[in-house]
This record gives C-alpha cells, structure tokens and sequence, in this order.
C-alpha cells in the first residue's frame, strides 16, 4: 500500500502549467504543438511502461514487483488521460509532420498520411485501454501476460515510430521502437520506485537499484547500437537525424543525456552498499526521470529546428502535474482496486 499522497500543489502546478501552455498555443502554436507532442510522449511512456512491468512481473515473480506493483498500477491509471492528450495534436500534424503536408512532402503517402495515422492511433489506443483494464483487473495476470506483452511491444513500436520518428519521414531505424520501449521501462521503473523507495527494507532498495542499473545499460546498449549503424552506415537519409541533434545546444544536451541517463546512474548503481542506500537510489530514480524529459525534447524539438522554452516546460508540468493527480485519485477508485485483494 502507498502511503503518499501527491500534495495538493501538485494539480495545482498542473492546473498552472497548462493554462500557460494554452497561452503558448495562442502566441507560439509551433512551439505549443512540439512540446506538448514531447509531454504526451513521456505520459505514454509512463503509462504503457508500467503496464509492461506490472505483465513482466507475472511471469517473472520476484519482491521487486510485489513492493511496486502499487506503484505501477498508479502508472497505468494514467493512461486515460491520454485520450485526452492526444487531441491537441491532431491540429497540429501539419506543422509537425512534413508527411501531413503533400505539397511539401514526395515519399511514402500510402503509410503516411493523416487518415491512416489517425486510424492507426485509433487502433493503439483501444488496444491500450482494453490490455489496461484486464491488467487492472485480472485475478490471475500470468494468464494473459504473453499475449499482453507482444500486443504492447508491438503497439508501442509503431507508436513510436508514428508519433516521433516520423518528424523526419527519410530517418529509418530498425531499432527505435526498441530503444523507445527500453525508455518507456526506464521511466515507469523510476517513477514507481520514487514513490516507493521509503516504504522498502535495504534489501528491496538494492533490487530496485539492480533493476535501474539492467534497464540503463539495456538502454545505452541500444541507443548506442543505433548511434554506430548510422554513423558507419553514412546514408544521406539517416545521418542527418543525428546532425541536428549533435550541433550546438543539442550537441550539449546530447553530453547532459549520456552523463545522466547512463554514466552517473551506472557508476552509482555498481555498489551493493549504494544500492542500498535510500538517498542514492531515490536520486537515481530521479536523475532518470528528468534525462527521460530531457530526452523527449532532444528527440522532438531539433526535428522544427526549435529550442526548448517556456511552452516546453509548461506543457510538461501541466500535463505531468495533471496526470500525477489523476492517476493516483484513478488507483483509489473502488472499480480499479487489485482484484487479487478483493
């Protein structure tokens, strides 16, 4: 049982930031729609990450899941505000997505183009909210485990290739819905060991930190091997993804990503003695949390030639503030309590 409660500046933070980013939509509509795509991006990956962990766990046992799993089901009581999220950006696909736009746009118009993208998010998100709710309900979890993960992996591949690869329709990577779901681990995995890690005995803490340090390295493996494909492959098509994310203040964020989502955490994690610690653990959960946001903007922002901003920043804790409030008010709901305690 989690104890904590989100105080009550939290909706009120969140409640704050959207309304400043309604006002970025009126003033800077190109700035509002990149940074909200990025917001709605890290509430999927929030979501759908706990989600796969809460399946992963009951295939797998172990204490790390039955400390979490709260915590994880605060996660996926999130996701229907997703529905919600999504909205905003269907008036902005033309200016984000150059595919959207066919007078400036000669490739692939049979897989990208608005009604098909569209009905494909209709697709992912019923997919979503039907593996939601069996894994909010179900008594016996292992049973439609299986099944549920290979519908998310698959689902979530092509989201993310939907939704953030194809900001530049001509990159293609074999690899990214990958490096995506590792991502999506990673935060649903530090969110809930944030909101747990003081509730835990020494012993549970170093099962989170060997947990956090296996997803890191899974991750920097990953986006790695991504990383030295394109560049030995140096295809006109592929290694501009990379040019503008490697120049300038982007080149910058790139340094800050790979020393705080893999260098610092990796180092920090090695020892069984720090592991233990409530401080280290509770710290590298929330380093990774902020990489994770600071991720989403490197990987959004550069593809419209932006920077972040204030719209940036409101549209994440606006949406974050709101869906903290509603996935912890959602978990407390008797029609979404653990069938398995019922």
């Amino acid at each position: 049982m989690i104890r904590i409660r989100p105080h009550w500046t939290v909706p009120a933070v969140g409640v704050g930031g959207l309304a400043i980013a309604t006002l970025g939509w009126l003033l800077e509509p190109a700035a509002f729609y990149a940074g909200w795509l990025a917001a709605v991006t890290l509430l999927g990956a929030w979501s759908l990450g706990s989600m796969a962990l809460l399946l992963i766990h009951a295939l797998t046992g172990g204490r790390w899941g039955d400390a979490l799993r709260p915590s994880l089901r605060i996660g996926l009581c999130s996701l229907p505000l997703l529905l919600l999220a999504v909205v905003p950006l269907l008036a902005g696909l033309r200016q984000l997505y150059p595919w959207a736009r066919p007078d400036h746009y000669a490739g692939n118009h049979f897989y990208l183009n608005a009604a098909f993208f569209e009905t494909r998010g209709v697709v992912y998100l019923v997919l979503w909210f039907g593996l939601g709710w069996l894994t909010l309900r179900a008594r016996d979890l292992s049973r439609i485990a299986p099944v549920g993960l290979i519908v998310l992996a698959l689902t979530t591949t092509c989201a993310a290739i939907d939704s953030t690869m194809s900001l530049d329709p001509r990159f293609v990577s074999s690899i990214y819905g990958m490096i995506a779901g590792a991502g999506m681990g990673l935060l649903a995995l530090s969110a809930a060991v944030l909101f747990t890690v003081t509730e835990v005995q020494p012993a549970v803490r170093e099962d989170f930190g060997k947990l956090l340090l296996a997803l890191v390295v899974l991750w920097i493996y990953l986006d790695f091997m991504q990383l030295l494909i394109v560049w030995q492959s140096d295809l006109a098509t592929e290694a501009p993804w990379y040019l503008a994310r490697s120049r300038g203040f982007w080149g910058a964020t790139r340094l800050v990503i790979a020393a705080g989502h893999f260098a610092l955490p990796f180092f920090l994690l090695l020892s069984p003695r720090l592991q233990r610690s409530q401080t280290v653990v509770a710290g590298v959960a929330g380093l990774l949390v902020a990489m994770e946001v600071l991720r989403a903007w490197w990987t959004v922002l550069p593809a419209l030639g932006l920077a972040p901003g204030w719209v940036d920043l409101a549209c994440v804790t606006g949406l974050g503030g709101v869906a903290i409030w509603f996935a912890f008010w959602a978990a407390a709901r008797p029609l979404l309590a653990d069938a398995r305690h019922v």
